[in-house]
C-alpha cells in the first residue's frame, strides 16, 4: 500500500473526519441532503492566499444552520480550522471554499423524522470559479428576466443559503435558450429578487440600489454597500421593481465567486453603449484593490496545514 501523500492540487475535502482529494469525496445516496435537499451551506473565497470576510461567512452559516435546525458535530472554531486546512492542503492561492451541513442518513431505515438523522459537516477548497466568466464580465453580462417567478419566501427563507434551485435552474435554461448569459428572477408581486448565486444592483444617478426581498443577504453585497461612500455613492437596500431594473443607468451583480460583475443588457434594455458602466467598473476595481491591501483578509499559513492560521516562522 502506497504511503504517498494524496494529490490535493485539484481540491481538498473534509468528510467524515478525514481529508480526501475532491475527486474522492462522496455522500451516501440516503442522506437527506441529497434526497430532500435538506442541507445548508456557505461559500467564502480565498484570494492571493487569504480568506475574504471569513468571519462574516461563518456568521451567516450559523444563521442558516439555526434556521434549518441543523447541528453539525463540530464547533465554529473547528469549522474555521477545517476550512483553513482544506486550503493549505490544496495549495490553492485563489480558491472557492465551501462549508456544508446535511441532515444525514436516518438511523432508523425509512424514518420520516428529521430528529432520526445525524447531521454532518463537510468542507472543501476547490479552484477559483467565476459565476459569470471573466470575458463576459469584460463586455458586460446580458441578463434575462426569467418568466418563472422566485419561490415564495413564505415557503423557503431566501436568507438561509440552500440548494433548492428549481426556479433558478428553469431561469438558466430559459436564458440559454434565448441567447442570454444568465437570468434574474422577479417575485410574484413584480419585485426584483436575485439570480442563481448572485445579488443584483441597479444604478440610478449616484444611487446604488439592491433588492430588499427574495434574496440572500450576500457578503459581497454588504461589501459593495460598504464601499459606496468611498466613491460618493449612496448604497441602499430597498424594494426594486421590474420597471426600476428596465430603466436603470447601470446594472451589475455581486457574489463571492466573481466579486462585482458588470452587466450591459437586461432583456432588450441596452446600457452604456452595450458596455459595462463607469460606476460598476469603479466599484469592481475598488473591491479588488481593497482586498489586495488586506481589507477583511485572513492569510492562510500554507507551510503548516495543521495550523492554517498560525503565523509562518
Amino acid at each position: 500500500m502506497s504511503d504517498a501523500m494524496p494529490d490535493f492540487s485539484k481540491g481538498a475535502c473534509y468528510l467524515n473526519g478525514t481529508y480526501v482529494p475532491m475527486s474522492e469525496a462522496k455522500i451516501p445516496v440516503g442522506d437527506w441532503g441529497f434526497v430532500h435537499s435538506d442541507v445548508t451551506y456557505d461559500v467564502v473565497h480565498v484570494k492571493d492566499g487569504a480568506f475574504f470576510r471569513l468571519e462574516d461567512h461563518l456568521d451567516r452559516f450559523e444563521r442558516s444552520l439555526k434556521g434549518f435546525r441543523l447541528t453539525p458535530p463540530v464547533t465554529r472554531d473547528q469549522m474555521r480550522e477545517i476550512l483553513g486546512r482544506c486550503v493549505a492542503l490544496s495549495g490553492l492561492k485563489d480558491a472557492f471554499v465551501a462549508m456544508v451541513s446535511t441532515r444525514g442518513v436516518p438511523r432508523v431505515y425509512g424514518s420520516r423524522k428529521p430528529m432520526d438523522c445525524d447531521n454532518t459537516f463537510i468542507a472543501y477548497a476547490a479552484p477559483w470559479v467565476d459565476v459569470i466568466p471573466p470575458a463576459v464580465q469584460e463586455r458586460g453580462a446580458h441578463l434575462l428576466v426569467a418568466s418563472v417567478p422566485r419561490i415564495s419566501p413564505k415557503s423557503l427563507n431566501p436568507t438561509y443559503k440552500n440548494y433548492c434551485w428549481r426556479d433558478f435552474v428553469q431561469g438558466l435554461w430559459e436564458a440559454n435558450d434565448k441567447g442570454f448569459d444568465t437570468a434574474v428572477l422577479i417575485d410574484q408581486d413584480g419585485y426584483l429578487t436575485e439570480g442563481s448565486g448572485f445579488n443584483v444592483f441597479v444604478v440610478k444617478g449616484n444611487q446604488v440600489l439592491t433588492p430588499d426581498r427574495g434574496a440572500l443577504e450576500g457578503v459581497t453585497r454588504r461589501s459593495v454597500l460598504d464601499l459606496c461612500p468611498e466613491l460618493g455613492l449612496e448604497g441602499k437596500i430597498v424594494p426594486v421593481t421590474l420597471q426600476d431594473l428596465m430603466e436603470a443607468d447601470e446594472v451589475f451583480t455581486s457574489t463571492t465567486a466573481g466579486g462585482v460583475m458588470p452587466c450591459a443588457r437586461v432583456n432588450d434594455h441596452i446600457m452604456n453603449n452595450d458596455r459595462p458602466g463607469p460606476i460598476s467598473v469603479a466599484l469592481k476595481e475598488l473591491y479588488w484593490k481593497k482586498q489586495a491591501e488586506g481589507w477583511h483578509m485572513t492569510p492562510v499559513n500554507y507551510a503548516d496545514p495543521d495550523h492554517p492560521f498560525a503565523k509562518a516562522a
